[in-house]
């Protein structure tokens, strides 16, 4: 019993931090946007820095508490996207309240994604290692493909899609062209702010973070630790596993509405939709620690402002986000700089301190 307090409390701890470091660096940026002294760089990475701390977020859902190895997470994102982004370009001029329309569009990305991650995950979460990995990759090109080559119109007989040309999709004159192929999806409302991102971020850790220390998250790692225990005790392996990769497929919707939404034309032919997006997002996942939540938002902030910060060196940018890569994965992953990170950190310098000082007093009476 007392363990298990320990445990709780040490689960508390760890998540109060993770949230005062979002609120820490939501008030830095908020003073530096006040003042001025933030550089157009940054201002303008500051929704897609939200969006992929919320995207690794999510896949370490997948990755470190359930250890299954998917690669299509860039696939519900994209789903999130565009049906969120259908949403909003049919709904402006009708629900003109961003505060009423956002909000929806939101919820409908991140339904349209966790129904797919739904309909997906049952056949596949049967499988394991490198064929699970195969298909979910096989899954976000499926739907990168598809998305990038239907034609969506819609007037007064209703819907019209195809996949020949925007000219065969027989509409009215005043007919409207929701997605027109490669072309993708134009005249998105620009909805997207930092405040909605950090928000939406907020929204994503309370609720991983609450998952994770739940019942249904210790089911779930100890599916991750060993499947037949788990099953010999009767945790119900389909649901439990079907569960953290709906909250996660639904998460990566949502970070697929903050794109969409900070963008004029949302394509899905782009290169944010396909295997590269998928396997940078799994880079954030594992440089920041698998299971580890706070690293993931870490890793994803360093590793996107690293190349941006260095686009001024050209020939050499690429090089150097290499050594950068190897050099964070030696200290994240190697035993001994663990070792020595744990004890070397603010946290542990501060106990020795403090037990110091106590012991000094101690000696002193």
């Amino acid at each position: 019993m007392a363990e298990k307090r320990l445990k709780l409390k040490k689960n508390t701890k760890n998540n109060t931090i993770t949230y005062a470091l979002v609120l820490a660096v939501f008030l830095l940026i908020e003073i530096m946007q006040g003042t001025g002294n933030i550089s157009s760089l940054l201002s303008g990475l500051l929704v897609p820095l939200c969006m992929y701390s919320i995207l690794a977020v999510s896949l370490n859902l997948t990755v470190g508490i359930l250890g299954e190895l998917s690669l299509g997470h860039a696939g519900f994102m994209c789903i999130g996207a565009y049906a969120s982004s259908i949403f909003s370009v049919v709904t402006q001029n009708t629900i003109t309240n961003v505060w009423i329309r956002f909000p929806i569009a939101i919820l409908i990305g991140g339904l349209f994604a966790a129904v797919f991650g739904i309909l997906i995950g049952i056949p596949i979460l049967r499988l394991k290692g490198d064929y699970l990995a195969i298909v979910t990759l096989a899954f976000g090109e499926i739907i990168k493909n598809v998305l990038g080559s239907i034609y969506v119109g819609y007037d007064s007989h209703g819907v019209h899609m195809t996949f020949e040309s925007a000219s065969s999709l027989d509409m009215e004159p005043d007919g409207t062209l929701l997605i027109n192929g490669p072309l993708g999806i134009s005249g998105t409302p620009n909805d997207s702010n930092f405040i909605v991102g950090i928000v939406l971020l907020a929204i994503t850790l309370i609720v991983v973070l609450n998952f994770i220390n739940s019942r249904a998250g210790r089911a779930v790692m100890s599916l991750r630790d060993n499947r037949i225990a788990a099953e010999s005790v009767g945790i119900n392996v389909t649901k439990y596993k079907l569960m953290a990769f709906t909250i996660s497929a639904f998460f990566a919707g949502i970070a697929g509405v903050l794109y969409s939404h900070n963008l004029s034309i949302l394509a899905a032919t782009s290169k944010n939709f396909g295997y590269n997006m998928s396997i940078m997002i799994l880079v954030f996942v594992v440089l920041g620690g698998i299971g580890s939540i706070r690293g993931s938002m870490i890793a994803a902030c360093v590793l996107t402002i690293i190349p941006e910060k260095l686009r001024e060196l050209q020939d050499y940018r690429m090089l150097i986000y290499a050594i950068v890569l190897i050099v964070m994965m030696l200290l994240t992953s190697s035993p001994k700089m663990v070792k020595f990170w744990e004890a070397h950190s603010p946290k542990r310098f501060i106990e020795d301190k403090f037990r110091s000082k106590k012991s000094k007093a101690k000696g002193v009476q």
